[in-house]
């Protein structure tokens, strides 16, 4: 029953992962990771005789012990990953919130300097129609 439930599981993590791939709801590259994942514990589900085979040769007593590890280790490993993608996204969005405040700086430069340029040509217009009359 649970190597069926092992199946079912790889199964639906793999049309999930599918799905929201084709809908553009995950980045290919996390797709990735959940997509090796999945094929890993379907293998596993399919030749649960593996598991065996792999405690056995890494002298671990109990298949689940070893199972546990890899997925504390799996774990660690995306969560390592989110962690250096969000570091990369916050540097990002520090970079470009200084671009904006830069770019907001020279549109309000830039304002002031046509304000001014705009004021003067009134006050010589102004200074000129008065010189006509």
């Amino acid at each position: 029953m649970i190597v069926a439930a092992g199946i079912a599981m790889a199964v639906i993590i793999l049309v999930v992962v599918f799905w929201m791939l084709l809908a553009r709801r995950i980045r290919e590259k996390y797709a990735v990771m959940w997509i090796v994942i999945a094929i890993c514990v379907l293998v596993l589900g399919c030749m649960p005789g593996l598991l065996i085979w792999a405690t056995g040769l890494l002298g671990v007593q109990v298949p689940a012990n070893l199972l546990f590890a890899l997925a504390i280790v799996l774990l660690l490993g995306v969560s390592l990953h989110l962690s250096w993608e969000l570091s990369h996204t916050e540097d990002e969005m520090r970079r470009v919130a200084e671009e904006a405040a830069l770019a907001r700086t020279e549109l309000d430069r830039l304002a002031q300097r046509l304000d001014r340029l705009e004021h003067a040509d009134q006050h010589d217009s102004a200074r000129g129609d008065a010189d006509i009359a």
